[in-house]
């Protein structure tokens, strides 16, 4: 909380409004499609119901939550998490580490039901899915998720639109809108092939490809080879994998194999080569060079940090 003016006036929030409850103080910002609601909670408060009249993205900023939702065990709810819930759904919502100098900050989303359906029909139209019967869709139903770093950038992103006079602002506003939606579809439909991969084996390509690759990270795997088993031309398939997934066939392979190199080096009776050659590289040097491009630390650093940890 900011101190109170020179003059004893009314002390201001982080977002540049005055504080007239110490619970839930919010910024209210408008736009045609949507409506940005920004909060601030400087105290410790049980049960605190909140519910919009729209589709909803919440957003953890800073602190912590309990959230209570409809047919859900309670759940901590932490900065880089965002939940999204249709309309009308009751939130009922804890702060159990809000004080003045560390309050609980987050935003709340509003969207319309309209502007969500034209994005996703127009990116049903336009870049149809691998498999004809299924659809981009955005899932509001009390959907729970880790933001990856584009959408992160996209939430910043609004936040400085909604806030800043701009001639051109509600344009670029339902752009950013568009994006997000579609930048939200693409992490569900990616999130449930990743995660439910059985579940899909027999009516989807990519989970058929996604689980023959996982079964054969210890050796070489040809472009060829996924797209014979896609049933895809080598440029469609590149299309589609990029396009569900979110990243290239090779760049998944890497990401995939470097996951099972942590399982292998998690094991104390294994060895950083053990964990080269068992993940399907074939030379120590691209293994630690291609473990520290992603993990930022190299193999034998992970082991050595993993282990002191415990």
């Amino acid at each position: 909380m900011k101190k109170k003016t020179e003059g004893g006036g009314q002390a201001v929030s982080a977002w540049g409004n005055e504080i007239s409850t110490l619970v839930e103080n919010k910024l209210t910002l408008h736009h045609d499609a949507a409506e940005l609601h920004m909060y601030e909670t400087f105290q410790m408060a049980d049960l605190v119901k909140l519910r919009f009249n729209a589709p909803v993205m919440t957003t953890m900023l800073t602190g912590r939550k309990v959230m209570h939702l409809p047919d859900m065990d309670p759940f901590n709810y932490r900065p880089g998490e965002s939940l999204l819930m249709p309309s009308d759904r009751l939130m009922q919502i804890d702060f159990p580490d809000a004080t003045t100098d560390e309050p609980t900050r987050c935003l709340a989303l509003t969207i319309s039901d309209e502007l969500i359906r034209e994005t996703v029909a127009e990116l049903n139209e336009q870049v149809p899915r691998v498999e004809s019967s299924d659809e981009w869709l955005l899932n509001t139903d009390n959907y729970l998720m880790q933001n990856d770093p584009e959408i992160s950038s996209l939430i910043d992103k609004l936040i400085r639109l909604f806030r800043e006079n701009n001639p051109f602002k509600r344009f670029f506003i339902k752009n950013t809108l568009r994006e997000l939606i579609i930048r939200l579809s693409q992490t569900q439909i990616r999130t449930g092939l990743l995660g439910n991969t059985g579940k899909h084996l027999t009516t989807n390509r990519l989970a058929y490809v996604i689980a023959f690759i996982r079964e054969n990270l210890n050796r070489a795997l040809s472009t060829e080879e996924l797209c014979d088993k896609a049933c895809l031309s080598k440029s469609h398939f590149f299309r589609l994998f990029k396009s569900e997934i979110g990243v290239s066939p090779a760049q998944f392979i890497l990401t995939e194999r470097i996951q099972r190199a942590k399982i292998i080096l998690s094991d104390p009776a294994k060895s950083v080569t053990d964990a080269c050659y068992e993940s399907g590289f074939n030379s120590i040097t691209h293994f630690s060079s291609a473990f520290r491009s992603i993990e930022h630390v190299g193999p034998r650093q992970f082991k050595q940090q993993l282990f002191r940890a415990n």
